[in-house]
């Protein structure tokens, strides 16, 4: 499998115990929905490796896992290792939450301006996500992702509905 058919889960910070054993951080909002994972892939490297757990025990968003046929020695070589997950078990969100891989090519339309452009990608800032819409003139347009800016998220028709700040989108156009 391909990193770009998956999403990353977390990654493995150390051992636990002696016995095999690691400690994995999971960057999600809700590791509860990950208590029951049959397989993870494991970034080698050079390329995605599954393997199948046989013990996932749950406190916040840490984790001590125990793989299936890894010996202790061999679990000292996967510590600070990428886990990720097929994109198709990614959990539903609904309302006006969404994946950033899953906007891409989304219509953004503005309550007053209309159709803006197509968002290009999600610029994942530290202070502030970011749509990267193009416009019909290949224009960059930069929109916050914010709740009173991002009104509606229509993925049937794959448009999101905004309320852009007054003055921005002229700030790139001019």
């Amino acid at each position: 499998m391909k990193k770009e058919d998956c999403f990353y889960l977390g990654i493995i910070t150390k051992p636990f115990g002696y016995k095999g054993e690691l400690v994995i951080y999971l960057d999600v909002d809700d590791p509860t929905q990950y208590e029951e994972l049959p397989t993870v892939l494991v970034d080698m490297g050079t390329g995605l490796v599954p393997f199948f757990i046989e013990k996932l025990s749950l406190k916040n968003n840490n984790a001590t896992i125990r793989l299936q046929d890894v010996s202790p020695e061999m679990a000292l070589t996967l510590i600070k290792k990428e886990l990720y997950l097929p994109l198709n078990l990614l959990p539903k969100l609904k309302g006006n939450k969404f994946y950033f891989h899953e906007v891409v090519n989304f219509e953004v339309i503005d309550t007053e301006k209309g159709l803006i452009g197509k968002i290009e990608k999600v610029l994942d800032y530290p202070a502030q996500p970011i749509l990267q819409v193009l416009n019909s003139d290949n224009k960059e347009i930069l929109i916050p992702i914010a709740d009173d800016i991002i009104l509606e998220v229509d993925r049937k028709n794959k448009k999101i509905k905004v309320k852009v700040p007054e003055g921005l989108i002229e700030l790139y156009l001019e």
